[in-house]
């Protein structure tokens, strides 16, 4: 019997440890180690040179650069997120909150694949998956369900069915013999993504891993599962809203500036055709602190609606809060407001957000911000029809964006009248229909809403 060991390791990054500590000397986390008892055969994986069988090497000529085939999902909005469609081998995990849809999108790519897919499901029987396929509308004999968490009872069934797609739902309940921990722990979501990472490498099949996170929104378990694997994706939204949007967080097959973004109805996760129709209402501009942000999300182009509300402080300290937007950018916005256009901000409530539960980083949506923030402190109505883009400096100058043209064309194509932007691009005054507004700094923006 191999001899018992404790081990301690931090649930954050993966670091080991003979002891307990508060803090992780790697990452600085604290409270994130927990002991695990592991066995020592687990503890030195050291094999002797003489059975290691000889590697080849080859030269940069003799190697093929011919573009992998990749595999299209059926699912448009995942296939451009993936970079063109599933690698052969490749490993991608799919993290996101509990109850945002990562099975329902799993199970619902698994039954529109026209491929051999097996579904291991560690979280819902065969009759639970068998209700919700029912529900999704979507039906694929090439589907086999395998309720198992065991490792070494999954591999015969793989090698016994050769699919030609594996979906693990979710790795957080998977075990191996190989390591004497609990499922779920720091050691056997370790091993158990090595082998199923082996497994796509040795078979070229490739493997979708769902995975938890955790409440501070980091995937659960060591944070070198992250870079063990070929794609993180990211599955986010509010639940409390029938949008998601599911976001590349890296991708060694592809960009990672790519977003697909989906609705959840009653028949499963659908595509958005239109996501600038469903991201700001129509008759947005009849209310003050409101104003329709174009932002750029890789190749896409979208339409967001920006809120914001200015109110004096009831408490002494005076609230920041943001719903979709970085708050340290606002924070930016608010003392270049108040160093660079006079605007008294610090004994005022600011709330920011971002209509449909959305995260936005792109800064071109700086000036949109700037513009709610002053459309309601002034009490005002931006003018109808407006679109806003540019990014705000710490001189309070407004900076150019990427990729111009296309937030121009989008702006356009969505109806609206007017767009202001940066004068740094020195464009015409007018687009087909659309009127060119250039800001220089963030003065004349406060004198436009001042009108």
């Amino acid at each position: 019997m191999a001899k018992v060991k404790k081990i301690y390791y931090c649930q954050h990054c993966g670091a080991r440890y003979s002891q307990w500590m508060g803090q992780c000397p790697s990452c600085k986390k604290w409270n994130t180690i927990v002991e695990e008892v592991v066995s020592k055969r687990d503890l030195k994986q050291d094999v002797p040179l003489h059975s290691i069988s000889p590697a080849q090497a080859f030269s940069l000529g003799e190697i093929n650069t011919t573009q992998t085939r990749r595999i299209s999902t059926g699912n448009k909005e995942l296939d451009l997120v993936l970079g063109g469609g599933l690698v052969p081998g490749s490993v991608i995990l799919l993290g996101g909150e509990p109850g945002i849809g990562k099975s329902t999108l799993m199970l619902q790519t698994a039954l529109q694949i026209p491929h051999k897919v097996l579904y291991i499901s560690g979280e819902e029987s065969p009759e639970q998956i068998a209700m919700r396929a029912s529900r999704l509308g979507f039906d694929n004999p090439k589907l086999k369900i395998l309720p198992q968490t065991h490792l070494q009872k999954i591999f015969p069934v793989i090698e016994a069915e050769k699919p030609e797609i594996l979906v693990i739902d979710s790795i957080q309940t998977l075990y191996t013999d190989h390591v004497e921990s609990a499922p779920g722990s720091v050691s056997q979501i370790r091993e158990t993504a090595a082998e199923l990472i082996k497994l796509a490498k040795q078979s070229g099949i490739p493997v979708f891993i769902i995975g938890h996170i955790t409440k501070e929104g980091y995937i659960a378990g060591p944070k070198v599962l992250e870079h063990m694997v070929d794609t993180v994706l990211q599955f986010e939204g509010d639940r409390h809203h029938q949008y998601r949007i599911l976001r590349s967080l890296k991708n060694r097959f592809g960009s990672t500036h790519e977003i697909g973004i989906f609705e959840m109805t009653s028949k499963g996760l659908e595509t958005v055709e239109n996501p600038s129709g469903v991201l700001f209402r129509e008759q947005y501009d009849q209310y003050s602190g409101t104003a329709a942000g174009v932002i750029v999300e890789g190749m896409r182009t979208l339409i967001v609606e920006t809120q914001a509300l200015v109110s004096p402080a009831v408490y002494g300290t005076p609230q920041r809060s943001v719903t979709g937007y970085d708050p340290k950018r606002l924070n930016m916005i608010l003392a270049v407001l108040e160093k660079k256009a006079g605007y008294r901000l610090s004994a005022q409530d600011v709330f920011v957000n971002i209509a449909g539960g959305f995260r936005i980083t792109d800064p071109g949506l700086d000036l949109a911000v700037a513009a709610a923030i002053l459309s309601s402190v002034e009490n005002k109505v931006i003018p109808p029809q407006s679109a806003w883009t540019g990014e705000i400096g710490l001189t309070g100058e407004i900076r150019p964006v990427s990729h111009v043209e296309k937030r121009i064309a989008e702006a356009g194509k969505n109806g609206f009248e007017v767009i202001y932007l940066s004068a740094h691009h020195k464009l015409e005054n007018q687009v087909n229909d659309l009127k060119i507004r250039s800001l220089s700094n963030i003065s004349e923006l406060a004198s436009l809403l001042k009108r």
